[in-house]
């Protein structure tokens, strides 16, 4: 079975630190893109930070400079730094694997964890 978990959401103070972790199992990790995604009160979901398995990162502004997503292979574990962290960063934080690989025989699958709650307020 394939199963992407993530952990570390809390609540923070504005200016604090928090970093979430999503570990995965099931698929072959490395071949595999993976993204964060998170969904706050009456938006629609969005990409916070992808990484592909070649080492591409992509940001969304509101990221930029604040944020640093990154992958442990060898513990099949997506990580994603959160620095200097608003209360508009509140939101459930979903993580996301997608193999990209066209020679793959899963090219195309997706799957997304459940979710971890983070709350920046003071």
């Amino acid at each position: 079975q394939v199963q992407l978990m993530e952990s570390g959401g809390t609540l923070v103070q504005p200016g604090g630190s928090l970093r979430l972790s999503c570990a995965a199992s099931g698929i072959r990790f490395s071949i595999y893109t993976v993204g964060w995604y998170r969904q706050a009160p009456g938006k629609r979901r969005e990409l916070v930070a992808s990484l592909t398995s070649g080492g591409d990162t992509n940001y969304a502004d509101s990221a930029k400079g604040r944020f640093t997503i990154s992958r442990d292979n060898t513990k099949s574990t997506v990580y994603l730094q959160m620095n200097s962290l608003k209360p508009e960063d509140t939101a459930v934080y979903y993580c996301n694997a997608e193999n990209l690989h066209a020679y793959s025989d899963s090219f195309g699958a997706e799957y997304w964890g459940q979710g971890t709650q983070v709350t920046v307020s003071s």
